[in-house]
């Protein structure tokens, strides 16, 4: 996939701050609209196989279903704006998808990829991160659900050895909220007199990227000399501030889901 359709589907952003420059995220599983079926379908990326059984939600409207034996789901909720989607099945990366009336509008088919064997799920539930004090034209915020755990997230996880061949990634799966000037230059925020601080994320204390938009399997690639291997690591995710308000700290509210390190090879990483 190249970036005009990144950057088209899925609207990704990180701002990398080993590099200083702007790069897009690839998508970790995949989407297409089916032109043929009636249906929503989740298949095996690699093999193209239905998967039954696996969980489709929409957690900011409390929605569960799961796949029938042909990989097939219903949404039976309405869907008014931008909305995260997650998918998980047991032995698969959980992937994550934000949607709309209008993606919604004809049946998709969702492919999900099998973990790797050093792959590691850091978290698969929805966080809402700020102050629960936001503008109706924040972006998303209509959607907003759950209630703030405050102005950061932090969660510790073991990492184990991983091959001196493959570069490894942060990834989250799906990120909603952000009110940066880009994401208002992009359409994603209507706040049109202020603006907030990007999301910064840290792993061991250590910031290695900004999140400028909203968007979906966002990928950060973690330095390796930041990894403790057989030890407890940690990730790090601190709400931006609103970069006009002076009379006291207004946390930019965003939420987000499915965070976890994927491990890939250098001979075929892109």
């Amino acid at each position: 996939m190249n970036c005009n359709k990144v950057i088209e589907s899925c609207l990704l952003s990180i701002m990398l701050f080993f590099s200083g420059t702007c790069v897009f995220g690839a998508i970790s599983g995949n989407v297409e609209k089916s032109e043929a079926g009636d249906y929503n379908q989740v298949i095996d990326s690699h093999t193209k196989a239905p998967i039954s059984q696996a969980d489709v939600a929409l957690p900011s409207k409390g929605y569960h279903t799961r796949t029938d034996d042909e990989g097939r789901f219903n949404l039976g909720a309405k869907i008014d704006a931008p909305t995260i989607m997650s998918v998980q099945k047991e032995g698969y990366k959980p992937f994550s998808l934000t949607v709309d009336g209008n993606s919604m509008s004809k049946p998709i088919v969702i492919g999900i990829e099998k973990t790797n064997p050093h792959d590691i799920i850091i978290d698969k539930d929805l966080y809402h991160i700020g102050d629960d004090n936001y503008s109706t034209t924040s972006a998303n915020a209509e959607e907003f659900r759950v209630k703030a755990i405050g102005p950061f997230y932090s969660k510790e996880f073991k990492i184990g050895n991983i091959p001196t061949t493959d570069d490894v990634y942060l990834v989250i799966g799906s990120v909603i909220g952000i009110d940066t000037k880009m994401a208002r230059d992009m359409g994603q925020s209507k706040v049109k007199t202020t603006y907030a601080a990007p999301p910064q994320v840290f792993f061991n204390g250590n910031m290695i990227a900004e999140l400028n938009l909203n968007g979906d399997n966002q990928q950060i690639k973690i330095p390796r000399n930041l990894i403790s291997p057989n030890s407890t690591n940690q990730i790090t995710i601190k709400s931006g501030k609103n970069l006009f308000q002076t009379a006291y700290i207004d946390y930019d509210d965003i939420e987000l889901m499915n965070l976890f390190i994927e491990t890939k090879s250098k001979i075929t990483s892109y």
